[in-house]
This record gives structure tokens, sequence and C-alpha cells, in this order.
């Protein structure tokens, strides 16, 4: 993880050439645009790139409440859109967990 501080439950996607996560955006081509991970823990790479601890496939069940996402995932479509690419990845957003 780098650049920000990220919070628990964070949408990621795994950038290609790096191997490294950032949250998931809504567009792009660098492969973090792809919702592929959830961070279990908040963490703080604002200074320096950090390690968090992620659920990255299932089968798995997270709480759909406590997901959080880039800014560019900005309506219920794209939202949608992220759960989906979860479950791709055995990560299923349920209701009430």
């Amino acid at each position: 993880l780098a650049g920000m501080p990220y919070p628990v439950g964070a949408v990621l996607g795994r950038i290609a050439a790096s191997g490294k996560y950032k949250l998931a955006t809504s567009g792009g081509t660098d492969g973090a645009q792809t919702a592929s991970a959830v961070l279990l823990y908040a963490v703080d790479a604002t200074l320096a790139d950090a390690t968090g601890i992620v659920v990255a496939r299932g089968p798995a069940i997270v709480s759909r409440a406590g997901l959080a996402y880039d800014a560019t995932v900005d309506d219920a479509a794209k939202i949608t859109t992220k759960i989906g690419q979860l479950a791709a990845a055995g990560i299923i957003a349920r209701d009430g967990v």
C-alpha cells in the first residue's frame, strides 16, 4: 500500500506492474481498476509504503456496510461493479454481517 491512509474495509485493486495494492478505482488501466481484495486493518501509508493485511481470495464473507471505496466509485452502479469483482475472487459482500 502506498500514498495515503487506508481505512478498514478499503476495497483494493492490485497494480499489475508493481504488485502493490491501492484503492480500486472505477477506471484506469494499471490493473487497480479491478477490485481484488479488502483491507482488514487500517494502514497509514502517507509517508512510505506500508504492509497491510488483506483478504484477497475466498471463500470469505465481508460486511457490505463496512466497505470503503475510492472517491471515483461514487454511485450505486459502480459499487455494484466492485462488489461483483470481489465476488469473482470469492469475497462475498453481505448486508448485516
